[in-house]
């Protein structure tokens, strides 16, 4: 883990929960490429008030980043980088951009809450995203939705 504040937040977490030792180490994210976004999403996910949030198939795949797994643990930072809390996924489920549910927007605890606030915020992400391999969102593009609980931090 290059991170060192993860690598900090990920010993303090084994410390009190030994029984996870022998995990492997989590994925170390922030929930967005912009600084002031990820600040206010990792805050939200500390008040207990965010608990999903949404990838696009492409961008993994064109990452070469695996879907994340059940039971996981990912580190969630800030946009400086900084760890602030761990997460661990309890539901991932691939779903049409266009089927997200109100419910599922509420989950996922952005702005107003509501349906169309997600849409748009998560369009911008994915126009953002998608642009560094020539790509563009879709309504019918498939997005990875998980569903998380924080465990620490």
């Amino acid at each position: 883990m290059e991170n060192s504040s993860a690598r900090n937040m990920w010993g303090d977490f084994l410390d009190a929960h030994l029984e996870f030792a022998f995990e492997e180490a989590p994925k170390v994210i922030s929930f967005s490429n912009i600084a002031q976004d990820a600040d206010q999403s990792v805050d939200l996910v500390i008040k207990n008030i965010k608990k999903a949030a949404t990838f696009s198939l492409l961008g993994l795949q064109n990452r070469k980043e695996p879907l994340p797994k059940i039971g996981s643990f990912i580190i969630i930072t800030d946009g400086n980088g900084m760890a602030k809390c761990i997460i661990r996924t309890t539901s991932v489920k691939l779903k049409p951009f266009f089927s997200i549910t109100q419910d599922y927007a509420q989950l996922d605890g952005l702005g107003d809450k509501s349906l169309e606030h997600w849409k748009k915020y998560h369009w911008n992400y994915f126009t953002r995203e998608l642009a560094a391999f020539k790509r563009v969102p879709s309504d019918s593009m498939i997005v990875v939705c998980v569903a998380f609980e924080r465990v620490y931090g």
